[in-house]
């Protein structure tokens, strides 16, 4: 099979497992169903669009297929020509704002209404709910330029004032990752409760997703959200939101914040109905691999859409959500902020080496936030002579 033809054939598959009904030019009724993508549609210029996307009966985007191994920053561009050429005449939602471009096995996103818009790496297409959803609502992107207020330092340590001022700066800019580096015992949960706060209610972030290494530290969260009083409404957090912690494999819809461990997230992704068990969140997942342990392959879950999370939090990243993790993180289109007291060279690279906050245990002695410590080496008969038994 040619290259490209083996990439269209992968594309309808993701399309069709993204809830969208396909359809040749010469047979199309984009009132078939919710969203129909038109295999090559004809443009203004002479030209034909690889696929035109219909929600609604309404064009909303183009997805431009290319041979695997093509660079698609070029392809997004060709897409975004193809903008600029819809058929007079043709109904269109807010201009056709969305372009794809994907080889089958890679895929990207832009939606041309975004501020400085750019594209941005997808696991899956958006299913047609999700882009109706998008087209009837500012951009989260603009949300988070535009309705984020000046955050005041009230009860927050000056280090958690500073991270999420930054933090909130790389989210303003649209930048994808952002690594936050903070001494343990300086307060990294409280500034995630802090700032996830501020998101949900300024930015109407939708769903965050919080990620821990051991299923007690995810109690230990949930306890976070529980305790923490907003500082501008005077409830707690959960009175406002619900936060839950799974101990099942089903993301209740009514939820803002879902706290898991990434084997139960890998779990769900399978389509597990259960996780096998408790025990096995216990050992930290960001430990157990070496360096050449084997990337776990995730598939797309029609019933876990890639939008499902705006924000996905990564508390105490390790080298492991690079190696075995790595294509769970990825899996959606979502903001990734990590918090590690200790990055690693590979913690810096997944980020882009967006480090927008630097904290080391030795300011945290300084500023009287953390306790130092001394090293007294005792020394006894035994373990100067040894002995026998």
């Amino acid at each position: 099979m040619p290259p490209e033809q083996s990439a269209r054939r992968n594309i309808d598959k993701m399309l069709e497992a993204a809830g969208w009904h396909i359809q040749n030019y010469a047979e199309r009724d984009t009132d078939a169903a919710l969203g129909v993508a038109v295999r090559e549609y004809p443009l203004a210029n002479g030209q034909r669009a690889d696929y035109l996307l219909f929600v609604s009966g309404l064009a909303v985007g183009f997805i431009e297929a290319k041979k695997e191994g093509t660079t698609l920053s070029g392809a997004a561009q060709q897409a975004s020509r193809d903008r600029a050429n819809i058929p007079a005449g043709l109904p269109t939602q807010q201009g056709c704002p969305f372009v794809y471009t994907s080889t089958g096995i890679e895929t990207y996103f832009q939606d041309a209404r975004e501020p400085n818009s750019r594209t941005r790496l997808v696991f899956a297409f958006h299913t047609p709910d999700t882009l109706q959803d998008i087209l009837q609502s500012v951009s989260l992107r603009q949300r988070l330029k535009d309705n984020l207020p000046l955050l005041e330092e009230g009860d927050l340590r000056k280090c958690q004032f500073e991270a999420i001022n930054n933090l909130e700066d790389s989210l303003k800019e649209a930048r994808p990752r952002a690594l936050i580096q903070m001494a343990t015992g300086s307060g990294k949960t409280y500034l995630a409760v802090s700032s996830v706060y501020r998101l949900i209610k300024f930015a109407q972030v939708k769903r965050v997703l919080f990620l821990v290494d051991r299923r007690n530290l995810g109690k230990q969260t949930h306890s976070e959200f529980q305790a923490y009083t907003t500082p501008d409404d005077g409830r707690k957090f959960t009175d406002l939101y619900n936060v839950q912690h799974l101990s099942s494999n089903i993301i209740n819809d009514a939820n803002a914040v879902c706290i898991t461990t990434i084997q139960r997230l890998y779990s769900m992704l399978k389509g597990e109905p259960v996780y096998e068990s408790d025990d096995d969140e216990e050992g930290s997942a960001f430990e157990q691999e070496t360096e050449d342990t084997i990337p776990q392959k995730v598939i797309y879950n029609p019933n876990i859409p890639i939008d499902t999370f705006d924000l996905v939090i990564v508390d105490e990243c390790h080298r492991s959500i690079y190696g075995k993790w790595r294509h769970v993180l990825e899996y959606f289109d979502a903001f990734i902020i990590g918090l590690t007291a200790t990055p690693y060279p590979q913690t810096r690279n997944f980020f882009n080496q967006n480090l927008v906050y630097e904290y080391r245990h030795q300011q945290a002695i300084e500023d009287n936030v953390n306790v130092g410590y001394y090293v007294y080496r005792i020394k006894t008969e035994i373990t100067q002579s040894g002995s026998h038994i």
